[in-house]
């Protein structure tokens, strides 16, 4: 991260911003924590050419992001919880984020529904990608 001076420089400025993508590849996850609530901002749309790589550098430190993983979840946004849910949150064994899940199966709000949120979710319960 040599050229850069500030870390929020890292924050991809639009959909296609591969750019910074080899530069956040780099980093520990100290080094990326004060800009993981942007980087999962990417998720919201997954066909965004930018979501699929930030899902990839975000994956390995899902159990460190657990807090901004359920406020994502407790959003009103169906398809941003449910890319979260399929790349950050299929393998967790995190009680606090399992109890969130467990929600959104037993008791789903209606866009959740409508999102197939509470599939996703009753999927992971399940164990169905372990």
């Amino acid at each position: 991260m040599t050229h850069y001076t500030d870390i929020k420089e890292l924050i991809p400025k639009h959909k296609h911003d591969q750019k910074v993508i080899a530069d956040l590849k780099k980093l520990s996850f100290e080094q990326l924590k004060p800009i993981i609530p942007e980087l999962l901002e990417w998720m919201q749309d997954m066909n965004w050419p930018i979501g699929r790589p930030i899902a990839d550098i975000l994956k390995p430190f899902a159990d460190k992001i657990i807090p901004e993983i359920i406020e994502i979840l407790r959003t009103n946004d169906g398809m941003w919880e449910l890319w979260i849910l399929i790349n950050l949150a299929r393998d967790t064994t995190d009680p606090t984020l399992l109890s969130e899940i467990e929600r959104i199966a037993k008791f789903p709000s209606k866009m959740e529904i409508e999102d197939e949120v509470n599939l996703e979710a009753i999927a992971i319960l399940n164990g169905d990608y372990k």
